[in-house]
């Protein structure tokens, strides 16, 4: 009798349904990482994600975990409440660029200084993608969106916001990293960022913040290849990628 050996199974805290996600959006990569990182530290039983409006919310679609439906910007609130009330689960904030920055920066902020003992994976991809493209607190300059058809002027709006430079400036979060998902080695490095601050969670440390850049060729204009250049030659410079905080090292 022949024997057979798994070498690579869909993470079981993933559902078996087929995204729907656009072609060459990295959610679904982001979502695997994120399904694969809860396996292996076995916290799929205990984990509860908070996704707000936007594209992130249709991470109920691909898991199999408890979740919680936050309004637009309030994920980090909803998810300080679940926390405190279940501290002995694994209480995720999944949220893009849109509803983190600009709604709900507040919340954001004040939940970082808190130094609540959550994990927040932010999606960062320069643009408001499920409301049709307009333009975000992230969106590059002289990027065009249906809000800024000539291209983003920081004259009128502003400079793009980098997220985790400004939260390094505050005192409690003990774990921030920007990541990329535009091709395999920087997908590894993202699993491990994704994966430290999960750990971080389960070991009580602390506040911890994995930024990933990411793609939206729909609304980006590109096709999924000439979006993966877009976001290297383009975002990385602007938003480099690396760890800004690990208190342990």
């Amino acid at each position: 009798m022949s024997s057979e050996e798994i070498i690579y199974q869909k993470a079981t805290s993933m559902s078996q349904g087929e995204t729907h996600y656009c072609p060459g959006c990295t959610h679904g990569t982001v979502h695997k990482l994120i399904a694969e990182c809860l396996d292996e530290i076995n916290m799929v039983d205990d984990a509860i994600v908070i996704a707000p409006v936007g594209c992130a919310v249709l991470i109920y679609d691909y898991f199999q975990i408890d979740g919680v439906e936050a309004a637009h910007g309030r994920a980090p609130a909803v998810a300080t409440g679940v926390k405190r009330v279940h501290p002995d689960k694994m209480v995720i904030s999944y949220q893009g660029d849109g509803d983190l920055l600009a709604i709900g920066m507040a919340e954001t902020i004040h939940a970082a200084n808190r130094g609540e003992n959550i994990t927040v994976i932010f999606v960062n991809n320069a643009i408001y993608g499920m409301t049709g493209g307009q333009m975000a607190p992230t969106t590059m300059v002289g990027q065009k969106t249906t809000t800024t058809p000539s291209g983003r002027q920081p004259d009128d709006v502003g400079l793009p916001i980098r997220a985790c430079e400004l939260l390094n400036t505050l005192e409690r979060p003990v774990y921030i990293e920007r990541v990329s998902c535009h091709n395999s080695p920087n997908i590894l490095k993202a699993k491990k960022a994704i994966k430290k601050a999960l750990l971080n969670q389960k070991e009580g440390k602390g506040y911890s913040f994995v930024e990933v850049l990411a793609t939206c060729p729909t609304n980006w204009g590109l096709s999924p290849k000439k979006s993966y250049d877009w976001l290297e030659e383009t975002m990385i410079p602007y938003y480099p990628l690396g760890n800004f905080r690990d208190k342990e090292v």
